[in-house]
């Protein structure tokens, strides 16, 4: 299996930036497990600025607490790959932003790191829009490092795409 094509990123981010042109909106993301990977998506697309506010890379735990923040407790409780903390996330991305719309990324991309409970391609992404609740969801990816952060970066794509329609 391969790692999803740049050309097909940059197909669904230049989606995206029509849906967020048409509707006004600014987009906020807050990635970890994929370092940026969306933000660089999305600024490769001519024309971005108009959609696209800011992007926070909060790899530690730490970062998620001092940029987003994402509550101790949550992380203590939960993990910060989990559907819990990637809905902290995205809204302090979108609190701590002109933005309308967010998305949150945290995952497991391996090669190591993994346990049973979370193994190597669990990510979870989570959405945010203004004047509404987070959501979220959890994947499991197949493939290796590169594999499972391009799909990643892919899906969160498509669930804001969904999300804006």
């Amino acid at each position: 299996m391969a790692r999803v094509s740049d050309d097909e990123l940059l197909q669904l981010a230049h989606i995206l930036g029509q849906k967020l042109h048409a509707k006004g909106w600014m987009l906020a993301t807050a990635e970890s497990c994929t370092g940026g990977w969306v933000a660089q998506v999305v600024t490769a697309i001519p024309g971005s600025s108009a959609w696209f506010d800011r992007g926070f890379v909060t790899y530690s735990n730490r970062a998620k607490q001092e940029m987003l923040g994402v509550n101790p407790a949550t992380l203590e409780a939960h993990g910060a790959v989990s559907e819990e903390t990637v809905k902290e996330m995205a809204a302090g991305a979108l609190a701590k932003s002109a933005a309308q719309i967010s998305v949150a990324i945290s995952g497991i991309a391996g090669p190591g790191g993994g346990s049973e409970k979370k193994p190597i391609g669990t990510v979870c992404i989570g959405w945010d829009t203004a004047g509404a609740s987070p959501h979220s969801t959890t994947c499991r990816l197949s493939g290796d490092r590169e594999e499972i952060r391009s799909r990643a970066v892919a899906a969160a794509l498509r669930g804001l795409i969904e999300l804006i329609e």
